[in-house]
């Protein structure tokens, strides 16, 4: 398994397609803050709530200078079902190989229902301007998610709507 990135650590690069078939990359965003959230897969209850939690926080991150995008490893056609589906307004990238999430930690042993398997480990990272490591979170909770981590970036949670 990766190691975990910490702050301080230069971001790996990736392209990925996105639900509309344009390729991503996070050096096109180099300059911008970007928010890189990793869940396991679109229209299940947990990254449902996670994905409209960052839509009903998109223009006031934006305002503050982050971009937010959600990486899976579903293909770009469920991806697109589920912006649809639940009106989200974040760049959803599709990484069926998973080797994005390999290179951020972001995919390997965790615990489910008590017993150790290899998936997606729910995550976020926030890489600054230079393209570095800022916020690295991993494991973190569906629910509350975005709330605790504007209170982490120090943005005031008014406003949001």
């Amino acid at each position: 398994m990766t190691e975990r990135l910490e702050p301080g650590n230069t971001a790996p690069d990736f392209t990925l397609e996105s639900d509309t078939g344009k390729s991503v990359s996070l050096a096109d965003l180099r300059g911008r803050k970007v928010i890189v959230y990793f869940y396991p897969a679109a229209m299940t209850p947990g990254c449902t709530k996670q994905a409209c939690d960052f839509t009903d926080n998109i223009a006031s991150l934006r305002s503050a200078g982050y971009e937010v995008i959600g990486i899976s490893p579903d293909k770009p056609a469920k991806l697109a079902k589920f912006r649809e589906r639940d009106c989200l307004t974040i760049t959803l990238l599709s990484d069926p190989d998973k080797a994005v999430m390999t290179s951020y930690a972001a995919f390997g042993e965790k615990k489910l229902y008590g017993k150790v398997v290899q998936g997606v480990i729910r995550s976020t990272l926030v890489v600054d301007e230079d393209g570095k490591i800022e916020v690295a979170q991993y494991n973190v909770k569906a629910t509350g998610h975005v709330a605790k981590l504007r209170r982490d970036l120090g943005l005031d949670a008014a406003g949001d709507q």
